[in-house]
């Protein structure tokens, strides 16, 4: 059984670090799953205060994940229009199911927003559109560091029982 959990455990942290990115998984979700796997392997070191600190961590990035294009939306300048097409772009673009509509829904949903409440005002759009783009990149960029962590610290809870396996098979 610990065989079967510590493969999984690692399959679903590299699957949940490609979701980190393409938007259609849930990313540091299924590397939080794989954790837990390699947490209930008979010979697994990670504490229970560990998991909960992970879990903590992976529900706060996901919810930042949603809450960081309206909030870098008005960050850069943008009115409540803006922070809303942000919203609206980032939930089209992630129905779109595509990685490109995850990437520009909110960027072009936050300049839509900023050009119906202030058409005379389009280089202001797009910067607000930038700081949305750029709350994309921290997103991604907080998922996939913390699916890296839950990784590695993955790989030195197997890396010595492998070790010691090969070691007696050979």
């Amino acid at each position: 059984m610990d065989i079967l959990l510590s493969i999984l455990a690692l399959l679903l942290i590299v699957v949940g670090i490609l979701g980190c990115i393409i938007p259609i998984l849930p990313g540091v979700a299924l590397a939080y799953v794989g954790y837990l796997c390699c947490y209930f392997c008979s010979f697994s070191q990670i504490t229970t205060a560990a998991v909960w600190v992970y879990l903590a961590l992976t529900v706060a990035v996901s919810v930042a994940d949603y809450i960081l294009p309206a909030y870098m939306t008005k960050l850069s300048g943008g009115s409540k229009a803006g922070e809303r097409g942000a919203t609206a772009g980032l939930i089209a673009g992630m129905l779109l199911g595509s990685i490109v509509g995850a990437i520009i829904g909110p960027f072009i949903g936050a300049v839509v927003g900023e050009i119906i409440a202030d058409p005379t005002d389009k280089r202001r759009a797009f910067k607000v559109g930038a700081g949305s783009f750029l709350s994309f990149l921290v997103g991604t960029g907080l998922k996939v560091i913390l699916s890296f962590v839950m990784l590695l610290a993955v790989f030195r809870d197997i890396l010595p029982v492998v070790r010691d396996w090969f070691a007696n098979l050979f």
